[in-house]
Order: structure tokens, then C-alpha cells, then sequence
């Protein structure tokens, strides 16, 4: 359908602008203030794409004070029918090796600042809006990622489970064991409430996940550190770019109709 217009919100050390050609820019205000940085608009092979940086082009806002509801709003009125995001994240998994890709299925939420609706009873949108989340993502947009992330032969998980703490800081060894017994695969500052605002949008969202460490769970491995997450990032980021470079015409080929549902149940 030629209506697909992709959003791409991009985590620490993946959010590149090379990736699109013909770049404008275009700072905006939402009802929820400003987003992270200007939108950046372009096409990935002629496909109409809007590029975010989540941290800010200069990486200057920590996870918590993201403005999320600004980043997807800012997203959802420019038109985009989907976002496709990129997110560092620990492996709390021995199979999920550091330099491989997780496509996510669910979340557990252990964040405790973040607003995460819309519907926060103000003028913009009185109501209050339950939403369902049994399904976080967008298995269809899911499918393309798995089967790109596939022919091109990068190691990938077809599902995980990502547990959003709050930060900065990174776990205790405690709560990293704990996480391991809950059934989280992965672990990051972001992925909530940027999924849920998205599905409260009407928008379909999807996250690579790029493992860069093992937490601090396993022994004799050097516990995270900022410094060997960097270091992963680099070797590894051209991953979450070949995915999306390759992903976003396939998405853009298909018919949406059905997916693009406004899932939203106002009380």
C-alpha cells in the first residue's frame, strides 16, 4: 500500500542518519512538549522514512527523562504507520550471545517514573485508556524483521522477553538473577513506555534488540561497563542498519490495511 510511512527511532550508538538519503529537518512541538531531537526526514529506497534519535543526536538525555510521549506523538502525526526501533540491551541468557540480534515479543516493566498514555485525563485527551498488551509488538512487522535478519544470515532470536529497568544504573547482581528466574531473555532502560505509547497510537511497532554483554549474571565474564557496550555497539551496529535497510521496502511493499488498527478503548 502506498500510504506506509516508517518511523525509526534509534537507540545508543544505532541511531546513524546516513541510513537516509535526501535529509531535511524538521524540529516540532507536541502536546507533550518537545521530542528528543529535530525528526529527520528522508527515504530508504523511496520509501518515506522519519528518523529519531531516542537519547538525542548527542546522546544528552538518560533513559528516564526521554520524552516518550512526545517522540511517538511527534511519529504520529508526521504520519508514520509504523516504527521500527533499535535498542542496546544485556543478554540474561547464555544462548543470546553479545553481537546478537533479539527480534521482542513481550516486556516486563520495572520502570516507576514514566508516564505511559496518552490519556492522562488533560485537555489534549480526557478519558482514560485501558489498553491491551497481551501482544506488545507487531507480529507482522516482527515476521518481516525475522525473515530479513534470516536471508541475510545474521544470528537473531526469533522472540525474547525484555525487562525495561529504570536506570541509569545498571542491575545488582541480585536483581540479575532474579530477572534470569522471572523468564527475561534481555535487558534495557527503553522499550517500555515507548511500546505501549506506539500500541495506544494505532502505530505498528518493532524493536531490534542488539546484545552488547551478559549483565553482570554470569560468571567469569566481565560485568558490564559502559566501555564494552560502546565497544560491541561498534563492531555490531551495521547489523541493526542491514536489517533496517533491507526490512523497510519489504514493509513498504506489503498491504497494511488490516494491521494498522487503532487499538485504543476510551472510558
Amino acid at each position: 500500500s502506498g500510504i506506509t510511512k516508517v518511523g525509526i527511532i534509534g537507540g545508543s550508538g544505532l541511531d546513524d542518519p546516513d541510513i537516509l538519503e535526501g535529509r531535511t529537518e524538521k524540529y516540532v512541538e507536541t502536546p507533550f512538549g518537545k521530542p528528543s531531537d529535530a525528526l529527520i526526514i528522508g527515504k530508504i529506497k523511496n520509501v518515506d522514512c522519519v528518523l529519531l534519535a531516542r537519547h538525542g543526536r548527542q546522546h544528552t538525555i538518560c533513559p528516564t527523562n526521554v520524552n516518550y510521549r512526545a517522540n511517538v506523538w511527534a511519529l504520529k502525526t508526521e504520519g508514520c504507520t509504523h516504527i521500527l526501533v533499535t535498542t542496546a540491551c544485556g543478554s540474561l541468557k547464555e544462548d543470546i550471545q553479545p553481537g546478537d540480534v533479539v527480534v521482542l515479543d513481550q516486556f516486563i516493566d520495572r520502570t516507576t517514573k514514566r508516564p505511559q498514555t496518552f490519556y492522562d485525563g488533560g485537555a489534549c485527551l480526557p478519558g482514560v485508556c485501558h489498553i491491551p498488551m497481551s501482544d506488545p509488538f507487531c507480529s507482522k512487522t516482527r515476521e518481516v524483521l525475522i525473515d530479513v535478519a534470516k536471508k541475510l544470515g545474521i544470528k537473531y532470536h526469533s522472540k525474547g522477553t525484555m525487562i525495561t529497568i529504570e536506570g541509569p544504573r545498571f542491575s545488582s547482581r541480585a536483581e540479575s538473577h532474579m530477572f534470569r528466574l522471572w523468564g527475561a531473555d534481555v535487558i534495557n532502560m527503553t522499550t517500555v513506555p515507548e511500546v505501549v505509547l506506539a500500541k495506544e497510537a494505532g502505530i505498528c511497532y518493532a524493536s531490534i534488540a542488539l546484545a552488547t554483554d551478559y549483565d553482570c549474571w554470569k560468571e567469569h565474564e566481565e560485568a558490564v561497563s559502559v566501555d564494552r557496550v560502546l565497544k560491541t555497539l561498534k563492531e555490531n551496529a551495521n547489523k541493526a542498519t542491514t536489517i533496517l535497510l533491507t526490512a523497510i521496502p519489504q514493509i513498504a511493499s506489503m498491504e497494511w490495511t488490516d494491521a494498522v488498527v487503532t487499538m485504543k478503548v476510551v472510558i
